[in-house]
């Protein structure tokens, strides 16, 4: 892989520019001018969705905000959404064990509620009514948050870990990465035992071959990326 040195907002600039104008040149469409005549994306009224995939770590919501900014400051309305509002009830999550590697690859998140709550209404004819999170996971208890209605032409943007290995149907997908000793570092103490985890994600899902671009961020202070790929 080749990297480029890069700020996070700038990066942000770069996917925003993508989003308005995918068959283009993300450089030339990274401006602010919301008049630019590279925004045929949004104006023909379907919903854009954008993965940011990456360990807790990794920080993921960090790039989700700022990627939300950029796309305000075009005019265009988004929407972040975290995979850790769905996570699954913890009888389920904990049904083998705290630190069960197989049940938090396979068990955690609840991917049919992503899928019901949050990808079906921004499909093609959809509602655009998307349920922002469900689970509180340190209350144990439904979140009872109200839907939030996306209007046509907005983005959507979730955030977290894991994203890459269940289809989710991604306009856009980033992948940020960490070396193992990387991760290691800065992965709480308490969470250490989802290491191996993320190593069988590397190993069975190659999120960096998957994604269309991949950030390198062992040092979030001075991120590097691939820039947009084509596929």
């Amino acid at each position: 892989m080749q990297w480029e040195a890069i700020t996070w907002q700038r990066m942000a600039e770069r996917l925003a520019g993508h989003l308005d104008n995918p068959d283009g040149d993300s450089d030339k469409a990274s401006g602010n001018d919301p008049g630019n005549d590279s925004d045929n994306a949004h104006q023909q009224g379907s919903w854009q969705r954008v993965g940011i995939d990456g360990a807790p770590a990794a920080d993921t919501g960090v790039l989700a905000g700022e990627l939300a900014e950029a796309l305000r400051r075009r005019g265009r309305p988004s929407l972040v959404v975290p995979a850790d509002g769905f996570l699954r009830p913890a009888s389920l999550r904990f049904e083998f064990g705290r630190q069960d590697v197989d049940s938090y690859l396979g068990g955690w998140y609840d991917t049919a509620a992503l899928w019901r709550e949050v990808f079906g209404p921004t499909d093609p004819g959809g509602t655009g009514r998307v349920l922002p999170d469900l689970w509180n996971p340190v209350t144990d208890r439904a979140t009872r948050s109200p839907y939030v209605e996306l209007p046509p032409g907005g983005v959507l943007l979730v955030h977290g870990p894991l994203l890459l290995g269940h289809w989710f149907p991604f306009d856009l997908s980033v992948h940020i990465r960490l070396s193992a000793g990387a991760l290691a570092r800065r992965t709480e103490e308490s969470a250490r035992w989802t290491l191996p985890a993320f190593a069988r994600y590397e190993a069975d899902t190659d999120p960096a071959s998957t994604a269309d671009a991949v950030v390198r961020a062992d040092d979030p202070r001075h991120p590097a990326w691939t820039g947009i790929r084509s596929r």
